[in-house]
């Protein structure tokens, strides 16, 4: 029986092409069961469960060495300096950015510097130990809308009608504001209820206070005006927008399960139709217990009531300087956002840029002679580091804008797709699964196990030769050149 099992047409008509080369992991564990276990056989009985298990760790290590596992992915460099390491990331192979006319600029790695912990000091030098505190970032939008704020869905058409207008979650005069209009073919006169949120880290505190200004949509002819809140909630917000149906109530959907404050009302502050600036505060014995909670988030919460249903009329609420602070003295060490080392890194112009030809009344004896540079720093590409702790790639300041691809290595275990084995390697992955097996059972008999594991080394040898994709014309082609007289 062949393998080819689908007809011309709906190959060639398909987009799944070239996949004839690979064989999927599945396809290899059944196919070594049927070849290597039974009865007299080298394996007499074994669960599918191991052979699976010994099979991913194969095509895990085969991935570094010997399979094409390389992969890339392009972005362009934002004004923070940093990218994300992929999410199947094991280890770079280069890393460059791309003129205009697609050419790779190999960028060497920055290994004299880092991202290191900066730890708070007085003006003594003495270690700071963090009293009353802010925990919260970006708190008074004085930066665009990123991370780690998060937002709800905005202007979906599905499930409660279209809106008569386009709504908005934005940074507006440094204030966070939700423009939102009413749903035409909704019973009730709502706007969606539209959210915003951050993820607070309260593993080492016991309370918090929390104050915020709030203005909310007055009422006008077509607008009822709107309402705004903030609180604490144990759990992880909904992305999905939601949105009032005919029996629903008025609250309904927009207050989650608040948490607590010590005098037992929920932990969350609201403002009513038309007030403008107001600041609201849960201090004192308003403070929140999170001492059980290792994790928190700070939720905002925005909804507008209209007088019709068919008005175009819109209704904005928006809320500033929020604060959350922790009201008492820790036993950690207060650390920095950032480190020194890493602003100075991508705030200086690299020394790389200056492009001194040394040509002057000191140099121009030695000829315009460039001596004891170093070669990799003699370029003007820029440089990157890697902090794993964070799990992000730092560039310097000349690379900020363009256009960089990162060449990086996986393990092939990323998604069922990815778990595939190129033909040229199959019987090296063959034998270095009974080798694993026979490696690890009872009573094995030593000469078996040293017998599949030279097999295993001389078939993964052979697989990498197979891989190499070596052509005779390629390799002739280039020693030609190396005939060529070079003049000097």
């Amino acid at each position: 029986m062949g393998l080819l099992d689908q007809t011309q047409q709906a190959y060639y008509q398909g987009n799944d092409y070239g996949n004839y080369q690979f064989t999927s992991l599945d396809d290899v564990i059944s196919q070594f069961i049927v070849a290597y276990v039974g009865e007299d056989k080298i394996i007499s009985k074994i669960k599918r469960a191991d052979v699976a298990f010994h099979a991913q760790r194969a095509i895990q290590e085969l991935s570094f060495d010997t399979f094409k596992s390389f992969k890339a992915q392009e972005i362009v460099v934002p004004a923070s300096l940093q990218m994300i390491l992929p999410q199947d990331y094991i280890n770079y192979t280069k890393i460059s950015w791309v003129d205009s006319a697609g050419i790779k600029h190999l960028l060497y790695p920055a290994s004299k510097t880092s991202n290191p912990t900066k730890i708070e000091q007085d003006s003594d030098g003495n270690y700071k130990f963090p009293g009353a505190h802010p925990v919260i970032v970006n708190a008074d939008f004085s930066d665009t809308f990123a991370a780690p704020w998060y937002k709800s869905e905005v202007g979906l058409t599905t499930g409660g009608g279209p809106m008569l207008g386009t709504d908005t979650i934005a940074v507006t005069s440094e204030e966070l504001t939700f423009t939102q209009h009413v749903h035409s073919t909704w019973g009730k006169n709502k706007s969606r209820i539209y959210s915003a949120w951050q993820e607070i880290d309260v593993s080492q505190l016991n309370y918090l206070e929390l104050s915020a200004k709030g203005t909310t949509a007055a009422a006008t002819t077509n607008v009822a005006g709107g309402t705004l809140k903030i609180g604490l909630t144990a759990s992880m917000p909904d992305s999905s927008t939601t949105y009032y149906t005919q029996s629903q109530a008025a609250s309904s959907n927009i207050d989650p399960t608040w948490l607590q404050t010590l005098d037992g009302n929920d932990a969350r502050l609201e403002w009513l139709v038309g007030q403008s600036g107001v600041t609201q505060s849960l201090v004192e014995d308003d403070v929140v217990d999170v001492s059980s909670y290792d994790t928190v988030w700070v939720l905002i919460t925005s909804v507008v009531d209209f007088l019709t249903v068919s008005t175009t009329d819109s209704g904005v609420n928006s809320i500033d300087d929020i604060t959350l602070t922790n009201i008492e003295t820790l036993n950690v060490l207060q650390t920095a956002e950032t480190s020194t080392t890493w602003d100075n890194y991508k705030s200086v112009t690299p020394t790389e840029n200056n492009n001194d030809d040394y040509e002057d009344d000191i140099y121009w004896p030695m000829d315009g002679e460039r001596y004891g540079l170093d070669p990799q720093h003699t370029q003007i590409n820029g440089s990157f580091y890697i902090d794993q702790t964070i799990g992000k790639i730092h560039f310097s300041s000349n690379v900020s804008g363009k256009t960089v691809i990162l060449d990086y290595i996986s393990d092939s275990l990323g998604t069922d797709g990815e778990m595939q084995v190129h033909k040229f390697a199959e019987e090296a992955m063959y034998k270095c699964i009974a080798h694993a097996i026979l490696a690890t059972r009872a009573n094995t008999q030593e000469y078996l196990v040293q017998r599949f594991k030279k097999e295993r080394f001389a078939a993964i040898r052979t697989a990498k030769l197979r891989l190499s994709n070596i052509k005779l014309e390629e390799i002739t082609q280039i020693l030609r050149g190396k005939s060529k007289q070079i003049k000097h």
